[in-house]
């Protein structure tokens, strides 16, 4: 699984999304019609470490991290209590390897915001996140219609 497997599984089935580079990232942003300046986002693909995100070491050759935002009770029951948010440039208290590959973490810098990740997720373990990427889909779409 790549980084640009997962864009084009979005752009091939979530409607009214919008790819957007910025902060070193590609966002995956619910916008139809670009009503929003942004949009709500679903989830982001970093490819390197920023000022306030080195916890995964990115910067290391092949690397990179899906980070999807999921629903408070989505987080809670995969990893229980969310946590404080961290100072800045700390990562959330939560005793995970943030470094590790493969596995389904929660995002150690929002973390505290219920955002769920993954370091180059294999064919295997992007299955277990699909359901994860259309619950984001699904809960960018409320907030997006709150917004408008």
């Amino acid at each position: 699984m790549t980084a640009d497997k997962i864009i084009t599984y979005c752009l091939n089935r979530l409607e009214g999304i919008t790819i957007v580079n910025s902060w070193g990232e590609r966002g995956v942003f619910y916008n139809p019609e670009n009503r929003l300046k942004r949009g709500v986002y679903i989830l982001t693909l970093k490819e390197k470490d920023g000022e306030n995100d080195s916890a995964s070491q990115l910067n290391r050759k092949g690397i990179y991290r899906v980070n999807i935002g999921v629903r408070k009770s989505t987080f809670e029951k995969t990893f229980g209590a969310v946590p404080a948010r961290p100072p800045k440039g700390g990562t959330v208290d939560m005793g995970y390897d943030y470094t590790v590959t493969d596995r389904i973490l929660p995002h150690p810098v929002y973390g505290w915001m219920s955002w769920i990740c993954c370091l180059n997720p294999s064919e295997e373990t992007f299955e277990r996140l699909k359901p994860l990427i259309a619950e984001a889909y699904e809960y960018a779409k409320e907030k997006f219609l709150k917004r408008k």
